[in-house]
């Protein structure tokens, strides 16, 4: 028991945003209308066929999350439930098996557990990252839906999205690209909007941003998001604002900041259309928001062929930003009372 609960030798408050093979993943396969009993494996690499539509046709989708070791030695998964409901209204957009949330929870539950060594100290500054998805596999050719599905949860230990000492201002660039048309598929965790904003983001850190930002398809003038995170903004007034688009993703992380300030400190907030070039100058601060970037103030935003600074020198974090970043993650570190319910724990 002592050896399985060993800590993996790491320099954990050294790692990146990269894939760390672990020792384990958890497989479960869907056929003839059923899922078939799942189970841990050790083999990191897909055998699939050649003609299966999550190749061809981008029929699959993920979800992303993190385990975290609470001060007292516990395990935790924030608000696992709500990443299990976001990949099921994917999977039926796609025409995909939904994944019990039971089956969706045991496998998260069972891949962390099998890879206890390699979840990151507290106070490491790291976590566990969890992707659970969802791919279409099997012998096809035409246009039409998989006749099996793979659902898989793999694990890996990661340092932060956005590579700094501590809370540091990243910046962005508008995009020329669209990332999603308001009736497609942008407010869905599926693979191919991701693969479209390539280009979109190196676009963006030639300009010497961090990420690029995209604007509303239709017109160019409204914030949808960041390139891999959600947007909150607050305002001179001292109101907490977010896009509201049908193109953006529904993000698990903008939703609890937006409670958090709400609820604990009383900040008004609102969801709603926000015209970048007329309403800039009435940010106070800016922030990329999601389970990779967590709470990543934006001190810089590339528009309009020159740089605009979020008040203040473009590189300082905002007070307010600062305290609901230190909120969010002394919750999901377990390091405060859990008054909203959210934490979930992972019997070791």
């Amino acid at each position: 028991m002592d050896a399985i609960l060993a800590k993996k030798p790491l320099k954990w408050a050294e790692l990146g945003f990269q894939y760390i093979k672990a020792d384990f993943r958890y497989s479960a396969v869907f056929q003839k209308g059923n899922w078939l009993p799942g189970n841990l494996i050790s083999e990191e690499n897909l055998n699939i066929h050649e003609g299966a539509p999550s190749l061809h046709y981008a029929q699959q989708c993920f979800e992303g999350m993190k385990a975290q070791t609470t001060q007292d030695g516990r395990v935790v998964l924030f608000r696992p439930t709500l990443n299990s409901e976001r990949m099921n209204r994917t999977a039926s957009r796609l025409l995909m098996p939904e994944v019990p949330q039971d089956l969706f929870i045991k496998a998260v539950e069972e891949a962390v557990r099998a890879n206890y060594a390699w979840i990151p100290p507290h106070g490491s500054g790291a976590a566990l990252y969890v992707r659970p998805m969802l791919i279409g596999v099997g012998e096809n050719l035409g246009l039409k839906p998989a006749q099996a599905f793979e659902f898989r949860v793999f694990v890996s230990p990661v340092g932060p999205y956005y590579k700094s000492s501590g809370l540091a201002a990243i910046s962005l660039a508008v995009s020329e690209f669209d990332r999603a048309a308001p009736q497609g598929t942008g407010s869905y965790k599926a693979g191919a909007n991701y693969a479209g904003g390539l280009l979109a983001t190196l676009k963006a850190q030639e300009l010497g941003a961090s990420e690029a930002l995209y604007l509303d398809s239709a017109s160019h003038r409204f914030i949808d998001e960041a390139g891999s995170a959600n947007i909150v903004i607050l305002l001179k007034s001292g109101e907490l604002i977010t896009p509201s688009s049908n193109a953006i993703l529904p993000s698990i992380t903008r939703r609890s900041v937006l409670e958090i300030a709400a609820e604990q400190f009383g900040i008004k907030t609102e969801e709603r259309a926000i015209d970048l070039r007329i309403e800039f100058d009435s940010f106070a601060e800016m922030s990329a928001c999601g389970t990779a970037a967590v709470l990543s103030p934006v001190g810089r935003v590339y528009f309009d062929s020159e740089w605009h600074i979020v008040n203040g020198d473009g590189y300082s974090v905002g007070p307010v930003m600062q305290k609901l970043y230190d909120s969010l993650i002394q919750l999901q570190r377990g390091e405060v009372e859990d008054k909203f319910g959210w934490l979930h724990e992972v019997e070791i």
